[in-house]
């Protein structure tokens, strides 16, 4: 089937646009994918993302994965930046790429470009999976991954659209293509017999939605057994027969609890879905009682599980206290949880910012830290987060690049959350002391930054910076005036598919 020709979005801006993006999108018959994001999505106070490309969560996703290929179809540019960065996080697999053009846009080639790479890869000796995605310009195209073959030659194909003005963290791009996963898979489960999981648990199991550090499904896997319940698979999985036992089990953990799109498939399923985390004894214990009460757990089993685990947890958060002022923020979906452990370990905690939305599954971390003064800023945007910085005057910022950079600056300790603190394990016991030991050496190190500020002092900052027999003017209106230039050279350059 020859796509209709379709309006060409690379020539009204490319990336620098996205309200004329979204406008091309829904002109080109994405407009229910994008009602969709929207509803599951819900956006903040601007309309594209602060943090890096959303894009590069669901290719993490693929890219982890055994037995998958992934393409992408967007700009040179884009591909280039998202491939450079999931090489620089680890990935050990080849990313593909169908290149287009102006004409193999509006004319449709480029669907039949895409339709002949995915035949060209679908080897079932090397793939259970392809995943294509459609970049920011495809989707604002209208290029119809859905009439992609759902399998060739037994390779599953599933097709997403990932785009800056549609999707507003990388975080819940994991979730895009999460969903997408587990509808194909409750398809193939409901049609017949699906391939059995490499080990299979002798318990109902809890299945957990989100990304975590690997030993915290084994610290929960030990929490459940006094239940008679297992830790099932992590979703996203690290292979595709992991959805199926996913989806079946006895509950959901919405660890991270933005996951709208999975956990619209698993409830399509008819599984429970629980918020939260066990996170510090607080947590971990209303977690247990939450899973006793959904799965029909006997009382006296809930609390003799309680009675084993919470004083070690307890023990484990007095013997490594965090003494200080300290606020959060980032764009894993994690820091309200990691605002939690920080309390209970003694640190004062004013302000937890997240680029997340608020959900359901979320309310009881938000309604925890709000009984105890603490402002929680959903969909928190770059500006609030350093405005927060400002207002409270931390001992320590964890935060985005940005906010470390802004905090150190001012001769405040900073830690890059995604890197220092999501990074660790965060539940049961082994999360309790997990942060103490990078969080405590960086409250140490402020007279290293008071004495870099003071040698530093009179040398100038931004356009001044230096020493100079006569002091650089700042010329805003030079920059601006180069500025557009370098728009306008963009948008060009984006015409012609570069």
């Amino acid at each position: 089937m020859q796509p209709e020709p379709r309006l060409d979005p690379a020539a009204a801006g490319g990336c620098s646009s996205g309200a004329t993006l979204h406008a091309a999108a829904t002109a080109a018959g994405k407009s229910e994918i994008l009602d969709r994001y929207a509803a599951d999505y819900p956006k903040g106070p601007h309309d594209q993302p602060q943090s890096m490309c959303p894009a590069f969560g669901s290719l993490r996703v693929g890219l982890r994965m055994r037995r998958t290929a992934t393409v992408l179809s967007g700009s040179a540019c884009c591909v280039y930046g998202l491939t450079f960065t999931s090489h620089f996080y680890g990935a050990r697999r080849t990313v593909g790429y169908v290149p287009f053009s102006s004409e193999t846009l509006v004319t449709g080639k480029l669907f039949e470009d895409i339709r002949e790479a995915v035949h060209g890869l679908a080897d079932p000796a090397l793939y259970d999976t392809i995943i294509v995605t459609n970049l920011c310009v495809p989707t604002a195209s209208g290029v119809p991954l859905q009439l992609l073959p759902r399998e060739i030659n037994g390779v599953r194909i599933i097709g997403i659209d990932v785009p800056g003005f549609g999707v507003p963290t990388h975080a819940e791009a994991k979730d895009v293509l999460a969903g997408a996963m587990l509808a194909y898979a409750r398809a193939e489960a409901e049609q017949g017999p699906v391939a059995a999981p490499k080990t299979r648990a002798d318990r109902p199991t809890v299945t957990l939605l989100g990304e975590m550090f690997p030993i915290d499904p084994v610290g929960i896997g030990m929490m459940l057994e006094p239940l008679g319940l297992a830790a099932g698979p992590v979703v996203p999985p690290r292979e595709w027969r992991e959805l199926y036992s996913a989806l079946d089990c006895a509950v959901v953990a919405a660890i991270h609890p933005f996951y709208t799109a999975s956990i619209r498939e698993f409830e399509g399923a008819g599984r429970p879905v629980l918020g939260s985390a066990p996170v510090g004894r607080d947590g971990t214990a209303a977690w247990l009682d939450a899973v006793g009460e959904t799965c029909g757990i006997a009382r006296a089993k809930v609390d003799a599980a309680k009675d084993r685990f919470l004083p070690a947890i307890a023990g484990a958060l007095a013997g490594s206290p965090i003494r200080g002022r300290i606020t959060v923020s980032g764009y894993e979906g994690s820091e309200l949880l990691v605002a939690r452990l920080l309390i209970e370990s003694g640190a004062e905690v004013p302000y937890v910012g997240t680029a997340c939305p608020p959900t359901r599954w979320s309310d009881p971390d938000r309604d925890w830290l709000n009984a105890r003064g603490v402002k929680v800023q959903y969909r928190a945007s770059l500006e609030q987060d350093i405005a927060a910085v400002e207002t409270f005057g931390p001992d320590l910022a964890i935060g985005t690049t940005p906010v470390v950079q802004h905090a150190k600056q001012k001769a405040i300790p900073a830690l890059y959350f995604t890197n220092l603190i999501s990074a660790r394990p965060l539940m049961g016991a082994a999360g309790a002391g997990s942060l103490a030991t990078v969080v405590n050496a960086a409250l140490a190190n402020k007279g290293r930054f008071d004495r870099m500020a003071a040698f530093f002092e009179g040398v100038g900052r931004n356009a001044s910076a230096g020493i100079w027999q006569d002091t650089p003017v700042d010329r805003p209106d030079f920059k601006a005036k180069f500025a557009a230039k370098r728009i306008a050279a963009a948008k060009a350059e984006e015409a012609v598919g570069v």
